[in-house]
């Protein structure tokens, strides 16, 4: 009986051992499942490359995430790193390339930038007794416009120099994993062997005590968010590198990313726990799940989905853990316990490594002649992207080839990541939308590399080898809008521009190509120029802005359809009868109003067209027939005259 109750009591125990084990590596133990289960379910997963390019791809969130660690363990918060690195990334480029400041110089002046943010909100938040969510997010809105500012809103090309932090070693192993690797390593110093970041723990544990306990809390304060602001530029250097160019509008949203990172590697929001090791799993669980899913062809709108339940469970770990009393990851946390955690991560890999090889097994030898294609649109926000989407997967069905079409969201970091998955996953051919022109070029060198041939689809790519260009000509489509307009208008009158995304090749164009066509029209007055981002909503907003201090105006030219209809909604009544308006792209909404007579004309790209026409070459190219460098989509100005037989 006795022995039954020890038996019992020891298999008890090791219930419970193996519970606590779970709890006390829930991050690990998350990466090491989704490692597997993406191995099982994915034959392209478990390559080198394709694992290469997920410590690629998790870099810059990672590195944005150790300086936010440094925020959370001290109970703050920073919402500005994205844009930081942003503004960063701007002034290397823009003094070393427009200012004529040797590049050293001008990496330093890049480094002081973020530093001379993180102090700025480290001032608001200790001095100025500022919430840091405030603070941050002020900084955050800061950042973004004096890049924009520098910038002129156009990506600024980085010098040869420092690009190179974004080529490999030795042909394989990437910069920026080395890179991140460094960032951890110092990370997990400063927290571990610091008087700082003993301070961080003591200040997220209890500030009044810490104070009280003699530690200049507002001092550290400054030193831990300029920290943040140090790491923020050196990741916003790093992905400036990886894009060839410094991106006014780059890491939107990184932040998220970063804090979210933090979180699900076991850091809590409530300050005074976090690790470095932490923060490195939970950016590479991130990066694991937007690498799997793309290879899965999982939308990207259900990418975000994902994304957002995974850190819910981080979250709610994070509580189960603290109530059923797991350590507590804090300053000073001794020799034995750091030993068994090595340990443990030895064993989590070598358990790892057995799994996935079983795994791997599935997939051995097994083929398919079906042609791959991959397509990389800029947007799937916007209706026109939608219809190249609609016309690609119909001419795909068609030919019977697997289409596989993610959205960049606009980021062009994100469209890198999602060419080089494609790359390495193998494609027949790829087809890509870039968000910028100079950004999309690294990654489509690396396709070159691989010898798979890349059709570029409304934009091309700078800098790279294309098999093909299917476009029709934004620049013809501007000079087109404009007399449209001025011809309308007799001539003469006061018109308003409706500008989109700043830094698009697209949005330069169309800009440049009216501005030319109005060169004919010298009665015609440009009153006010202003972005709205190929956006609905905002050209409602901007539009209303503009009529109070232009309440005359004559008419209106927006960059895409999208713009002019939420310019027509401001207008209200006025719209196509004393205001006239002209848009761009010929969507179906667009066709809609204009055959309303609300919007006097679209000039139409046949998106459609656009798409079926890109995946019939992308099919070509595969096979390895010879394709005009240059295939045009005609532009056609639809009136109320014309619609009824525009085809779309």
């Amino acid at each position: 009986m006795a022995t039954d109750t020890l038996k019992g009591s020891a298999g008890a125990g090791s219930a419970s051992g193996l519970r606590r084990l779970l709890l006390d590596n829930g991050a690990l133990t998350a990466l090491i499942v989704l490692v597997i289960a993406l191995s099982a379910l994915s034959g392209d997963f478990l390559t080198t490359d394709n694992l290469l390019n997920i410590g690629v791809q998790a870099a810059v969130t990672a590195i944005l995430a150790f300086g936010v660690t440094f925020v959370i363990v001290s109970a703050g918060i920073d919402l500005s790193v994205g844009s930081v690195a942003a503004l960063s990334a701007t002034v290397l480029a823009w003094s070393a390339t427009q200012d004529g400041v040797p590049v050293v110089l001008a990496v330093l002046l890049a480094i002081a930038t973020g530093i001379a943010c993180g102090l700025v909100n480290g001032f608001l938040v200790s001095y100025g007794k500022l919430p840091s969510f405030i603070a941050t997010l002020a900084m955050l809105s800061v950042a973004r416009g004096l890049s924009l500012v520098i910038s002129q809103g156009s990506p600024i090309p980085f010098p040869d120099s420092v690009s190179h932090l974004g080529d490999t070693l030795g042909g394989w192993l990437p910069v920026p994993v080395l890179v991140m690797i460094a960032i951890w390593l110092l990370t997990a110093f400063v927290l571990r062997r610091t008087y700082i970041g003993r301070s961080m723990y003591a200040i997220g544990g209890n500030e009044e005590a810490a104070r009280l306990s003699g530690l200049r809390v507002k001092k550290q304060k400054l030193a831990i968010y300029a920290f943040s602001g140090l790491f923020a530029a050196i990741a916003g250097i790093v992905l400036a590198s990886r894009l060839s160019s410094a991106q006014p509008q780059a890491a939107q949203g990184y932040e998220l990313d970063a804090i979210a990172a933090v979180v699900i590697g076991g850091a809590s929001l409530a300050g005074g726990t976090g690790k470095a090791s932490g923060t490195l799993i939970g950016a590479l669980i991130l990066a694991v799940l937007r690498n799997g899913l793309n290879l899965l062809s999982v939308s990207a709108f259900w990418q975000q989905v994902v994304i957002g339940v995974v850190i819910a469970l981080a979250v709610l770990l994070d509580t189960v853990r603290r109530k059923a009393g797991a350590t507590p990851v804090a300053a000073g946390t001794g020799g034995g316990n750091r030993g068994k955690q090595a340990v443990t991560y030895l064993l989590a890999a070598v358990v790892a490594a057995a799994i996935v090889g079983a795994t791997s097994l599935l997939h051995s030898g097994s083929s398919s002649t079906t042609k791959k294609v991959g397509l990389s649109l800029s947007t799937l926000n916007n209706p026109f992207f939608v219809q190249i989407r609609s016309g690609a997967e119909a001419e795909a069905k068609k030919l019977g080839v697997d289409l596989t079409v993610t959205d960049a969201q606009n980021d062009a970091s994100q469209q890198a990541n999602q060419l080089q998955n494609f790359t390495s996953e193998g494609v027949s051919s790829i087809i890509v939308n870039p968000v910028d022109s100079d950004a999309a070029g690294p990654a489509v060198r690396s396709a070159n590399k691989a010898d798979i041939p890349v059709i570029g689809v409304d934009r091309g790519v700078n800098k790279a080898q294309t098999a093909a260009l299917v476009a029709s000509d934004n620049v013809e489509g501007g000079e087109l809008g404009a007399k449209a307009l001025a011809e309308k208008l007799g001539g003469q009158g006061t018109i308003v521009i409706l500008q989109g995304q700043a830094g698009t090749s697209a949005s330069r164009e169309r800009g440049a190509g009216f501005a030319e066509g109005l060169k004919d029209y010298p009665g015609i007055k440009v009153v006010a120029k202003q972005p709205a981002d190929f956006d609905r909503t905002k050209g409602l907003d901007v539009m209303t802005n503009l009529l109070q201090a232009h309440p005359d105006v004559d008419g209106v030219f927006a960059e895409n359809d999208e713009m002019a209809l939420g310019a027509i909604k401001a207008l209200g009544s006025k719209a196509g009868k004393s205001v006239q308006v002209v848009g761009f792209d010929g969507t179906p909404d667009g066709l809609t109003a204009v055959d309303n007579g609300t919007l006097f004309a679209s000039v139409a790209q046949q998106p459609k067209e656009l798409g079926r026409i890109a995946v019939d070459n992308a099919l070509r190219a595969a096979d390895g027939e010879k394709l005009s460098q240059l295939v045009k989509v005609p532009v056609k100005v639809v009136t109320k005259e014309n619609v009824a037989g525009f085809g779309g």
